[in-house]
């Protein structure tokens, strides 16, 4: 991973404008309120004992802390945002702004900041969507809180 290929992308989509309709972007996919963008995806897990799946999680932990350190010298320490309860009340039918709703089937939790220069949040997450499917290291960025 090349930290600041993604401190890059993470400071453009800070200060892009956000569509009006849902689509696919160069980078992941952007829609009323926010941006999401790929920084990185493994190779898909279909073969093996697991044991390259749980090295790419450890790399993708380690390559995600690393980045929210350099983040964190910008903004300060990162808000460990857990994604479960969001999940659970998207299931229970209760309505959930974009970006969290989405989010909350695929990634546990997010380092969380608030940008102070454009006031956006910004937040960084592994997303999986089953065990056999690549790991993703994603930049979000949103102009929606947090539920």
């Amino acid at each position: 991973m090349d930290i600041a290929e993604c401190l890059t992308l993470i400071e453009l989509l800070c200060a892009r404008e956000f569509p009006a309709v849902p689509g696919r972007t160069e980078h992941g996919e952007s829609g009323p309120g926010y941006h999401l963008a790929a920084l990185q995806t493994s190779e898909e897990f279909w073969e093996g004992d697991g044991g390259d799946r749980e090295e790419t999680e450890a790399q993708y932990e380690a390559d995600r802390d690393g980045l929210a350190e350099r983040l964190g010298e910008r903004w300060g320490r990162p808000r460990h945002f857990s994604l479960y309860s969001v999940f659970e009340r998207t299931t229970a039918g209760e309505e959930i702004a974009e970006p969290w709703s989405g989010l909350s089937g695929h990634v546990p939790d997010v380092l969380l900041w608030q940008a102070p220069e454009s006031h956006r949040w910004v937040a960084l997450g592994i997303s999986q969507w089953d065990k056999e499917l690549p790991f993703q290291l994603l930049g979000i960025v949103t102009e929606t809180d947090p539920p």
